[in-house]
């Protein structure tokens, strides 16, 4: 099995591990605090590869947003489940997500990188399909085009990306505009953070 065909797998088993692992520090908050500048008070959220809900949901949760979550591990939603019942967590590869409504957020963070190059492009027209007008689009890929394989517990973790122009030119196609492009941002981990508005 190749790679990145391992990684829905991959979570699954080792889904107390991650949990474990998975660090709380919240290096992400400024990106986080950026993105809920353009969400309304109270506005429903969708965080698509929402692993145990920690923290990035949790964040959202703790200033009073609704948070729809998405992860294709059971175990993980499971978590998300007894963590945090009040919200509505759903077992579903990204890459077949119709909810059929659309939300105030939406945030792919640390997720979309874990697909391939040739798997990224179709999921932007769902972003544009789950995004209410003025809506934000946050997501992490890596800085430049191409796939990297490294350890994670002995095992091959997967991460692919597209090029900038080519996340422009995706984000344009679907209705994103006012695109913010941060490569390795330094701040947050060497993470490179997009953010774009739904028009």
């Amino acid at each position: 099995m190749k790679a990145n065909e391992r990684i829905v797998g991959l979570y699954e088993d080792k889904a107390a591990a991650f949990d474990r692992m998975r660090g709380r520090g919240l290096i992400e908050a400024p990106w986080l605090d950026r993105f809920l500048t353009h969400v309304r008070p109270g506005g429903a959220i969708l965080d698509i590869g929402c692993g145990m809900g920690e923290p990035v949901a949790a964040y959202f949760i703790a200033r009073g947003h609704e948070v729809t979550g998405v992860d294709s591990s059971p175990s993980l939603i499971a978590l998300c489940r007894e963590r945090f019942p009040d919200q509505d967590w759903i077992v579903a590869d990204m890459r077949a997500l119709d909810l059929g409504r659309r939300f105030d957020g939406v945030i792919a963070w640390h997720s979309l990188f874990h697909l391939s190059p040739d798997d990224q492009p179709p999921l932007f027209p769902r972003f544009a399909a789950h995004a209410r007008p003025g809506a934000p689009l946050m997501f992490t890929s890596g800085p430049d085009r191409g796939e990297e394989i490294g350890d994670w517990l002995g095992e091959p973790l997967y991460h692919g990306s597209l090029a900038p122009d080519e996340y422009c030119a995706l984000l344009a196609a679907n209705g994103f505009g006012e695109v913010t492009h941060c490569p390795r941002d330094p701040g947050c981990g060497g993470a490179t953070v997009w953010l774009a508005i739904r028009s």
